[in-house]
């Protein structure tokens, strides 16, 4: 690989890796081109890029980032996934694929700038995904409202019963 193919690469991954509020890196050693494709499919439905890098370009790519925690910790044989919406959503799908997969292992990453080992990406899966969250959170400012309504249409309700009892109590007299 000539000079300036390395340098496109590095100015690609950088390019997506400013855009991204998540980088996660993965090993993928052992793993075949059929896993490899049914992992990138999987990704690219969560709207995830996911590229092998060697380290060199990774560290150059990530350097002037908000990764640039990563750099220092690229090792071995490693690929870089990068999440620009649902940092949750990156998280369970490489969280479920390393279950599925014993040869496959998230190593560490990055949410936004900041360092996130193996046991902290295992709980940010854990978390409610984006969606989840939004209709949770609508869901209390909903209740405020519909609760202020019943409490005031059981305290006219209420009412309502006391001057019924009243009219009873006058037509009977």
């Amino acid at each position: 690989m000539n000079r300036q193919d390395k340098a496109q690469i590095i100015e690609r991954l950088q390019g997506k890796a400013q855009r991204a509020s998540i980088a996660v890196v993965t090993d993928f050693k052992g793993l075949s081109v059929e896993d490899m494709t049914g992992l990138r499919a999987r990704l690219r439905e969560a709207g995830v890029d996911y590229q092998v890098v060697k380290n060199t370009l990774a560290r150059l790519a990530l350097k002037d980032t908000d990764h640039r925690v990563l750099a220092e910790h690229f090792k071995d044989n490693c690929a870089v996934a990068l999440g620009y919406e649902d940092p949750v959503a990156l998280a369970k799908t490489l969280a479920d694929y390393a279950k599925a997969n014993k040869k496959f292992a998230v190593r560490f990453g990055s949410l936004e700038g900041r360092f996130l080992d193996a046991g902290a990406l295992g709980e940010l899966a854990r978390l409610p995904g984006k969606p989840e969250m939004l209709a949770k959170a609508l869901g209390t400012m909903n209740a405020v409202p519909t609760n202020f309504v019943g409490l005031f249409a059981n305290l006219l309700r209420t009412f309502l019963y006391a001057l019924n009892a009243i009219r009873d109590q006058k037509q009977a007299a």
